[in-house]
């Protein structure tokens, strides 16, 4: 699976109490408040319990402004296709483009039943939804003539179109198994799992299947969007799924939109504390890490430090080697090699003695590991990759800015020249961006990574004692870049500053990185880590 390139998008997923009307609106209100996109509702008219969706989305639009509203999912067998089209596009028409078509094939045949619907059965209730969709679509093509579907379950003969929505409206089907994941690859805008019914360990078969049929439909599987209802907990250990702080979240959700195409991420519940969380920790978390992500650019091969033709000139940093750190002997079946420190330094600058670093349990070299076992080490040095590629992006934006041929005064005059102005704080605010990224990743690791990996094997506390300490010095450095930052926009002489201070952290990152690859690798592949 890849990621598809959709928009993020993050919403809440409310119980629609009639009890407390007011309660469930001011929750959509703390939705928008709060700097979330979407706000959905369950359907489920035959429980008195229950609002109107319809009623109730049509009352969180009017007292909202930006707020996306959709259901989450419409029963189909109680509310008739025709009918449905025009609710849906009558609210998009007064909220401005505001609504989407979450769609569901109906459970809970029984109740239905008792409400006067169809009872029909699993492979029924999917052959209506195929119907229905048609018909809804052809409801808002306004100019297609009069709507004629003369199907097993649902038959429209001569409607007439209208009114078209404000909006290309997403139908968005909430589907499991496989003829349901066949007709939204084949039909569907959009996939809507909740995860208490499908893990993250059962999306890639899932989207494997949905991408299947969207291919032999003749479409392409990024025109099914891929959203997710989750729920979690911010006070678990970080032992499971959006079981721990709100980088734990971050960096789960983060890796789902890389590897399996989610791209929406709608919390289930009704507390306001957990949304406001979601909206301000989780969310723009999950914004940076994938945005870094989508803009690092392809390998283009291993760097060259002699000057290139058309080089600017600019002054290069020098470098020196000090003595590479010593290899370790890996297991031939773990599937992923360590990447080797080569001693290349920037600075002049040693924030720790490296030689003093503690070695883990040697791993044994005959030991074969299963797939599912070698994840574990690969996706430590996937994601150690990508900070590096982020690194040599904060190298070359920072030659970007120096590499001009004006003298300090020259620069001075022109510090408030738009170009000027933009190639510093784009710069300023990708580091920044950067700092964080590293931030969480190292956060994940000291909350939830390390003390699993302390626990399963005693043996490896010096090595884990030694990287959370190395984690606070690479923090500190990153203090120091902030600082250089500071310095840097408010004058061309900061550059030296700030040079030196990327320098090293460049240095520093560098070095941990191959040493954390280096102890574990073997561990996690042999311990796991879930």
């Amino acid at each position: 699976m890849a990621d598809y390139g959709h928009d993020l998008l993050f919403g809440t997923f409310l119980t629609p109490a009639a009890e407390q009307a007011d309660r469930v609106v001011g929750l959509a209100r703390l939705t928008e408040q709060a700097g979330l996109d979407l706000v959905t509702v369950q359907d489920h008219p035959y429980q008195a319990r229950f609002l109107d969706t319809w009623t109730l989305l049509s009352v969180i639009a009017a007292s909202t402004t930006t707020l996306r509203v959709a259901p989450n999912v419409a029963n189909l067998p109680l509310r008739p296709p025709a009918v449905l089209a025009r609710s849906v596009a009558s609210l998009d028409l007064l909220s401005g483009g505001r609504v989407e078509l979450g769609l569901g094939a109906g459970a809970f045949r029984d109740a239905i039943a008792a409400m006067g619907g169809a009872r029909l059965t699993p492979g029924e209730s999917i052959g209506a939804l195929a119907e229905g969709i048609e018909i809804i679509r052809a409801m808002w093509s306004v100019d297609g003539g009069a709507v004629r579907v003369d199907g097993t379950h649902h038959r429209v003969w001569g409607a007439h179109p209208g009114p078209a929505p404000a909006h290309d409206v997403g139908i968005w089907l909430g589907a499991y198994k496989e003829r349901m994941l066949a007709l939204t690859g084949r039909l569907a805008d959009g996939w809507l799992p909740s995860s208490p019914y499908l893990a993250p360990d059962a999306l890639p078969a899932a989207n494997a299947a949905i991408d299947e049929a969207a291919v032999a439909a003749g479409r392409s599987p990024s025109d099914v969007r891929r959203l997710y209802n989750i729920g979690g907990d911010f006070t678990g250990s970080g032992t499971g799924f959006l079981q721990g702080p709100a980088p734990v979240w971050a960096e789960q959700l983060a890796e789902l939109t890389l590897t399996h195409g989610m791209s929406a991420y709608i919390v289930m519940g009704d507390d306001p504390e957990v949304i406001q969380r979601f909206a301000a920790e989780v969310a723009p978390a999950v914004r940076e890490l994938v945005g870094a992500e989508r803009r690092r650019p392809a390998p283009s091969g291993p760097a060259v430090a002699a000057e290139q033709p058309g080089d600017t000139g600019a002054e290069r940093p020098r470098t020196s080697v000090v003595a590479p750190p010593r290899t370790r002997v890996q297991s031939s079946g773990l599937g992923a090699v360590p990447t080797p420190d080569d001693g290349t330094r920037r600075s002049d600058v040693r924030v720790w003695d490296e030689s003093a670093r503690p070695t883990g349990p040697a791993p044994d070299p005959d030991r074969t590991y299963t797939a599912h076992e070698q994840a574990a080490g690969r996706h430590l040095i996937e994601v150690h990759d990508g900070l590096r590629a982020e690194l040599r992006q904060v190298h070359d934006l920072l030659d970007q800015v120096t590499a001009g041929t004006m003298d300090p005064g020259t620069a001075r005059s022109h510090i408030n020249t738009m170009t000027m102005r933009q190639n510093n704080w784009t710069l300023g605010t990708y580091c920044e961006s950067y700092c964080r990224i590293v931030t969480v990743h190292h956060t994940l690791e000291d909350r939830s990574l390390f003390p699993h990996l302390r626990r399963a094997d005693r043996r490896l506390e010096p090595v884990i004692d030694r990287l959370a300490e190395e984690h606070q010095v690479i923090h500190g450095v990153l203090e120091g870049v902030d600082r250089a930052l500071v310095s840097f926009v408010s004058g061309p002489d900061g550059v030296k500053e700030l040079r030196a201070a990327v320098d090293l952290l460049t240095d520093t990152l560098l070095s941990h990185l191959s040493y954390e690859e280096r102890e574990l690798v073997e561990p996690l592949a042999r311990l796991g880590f879930s």
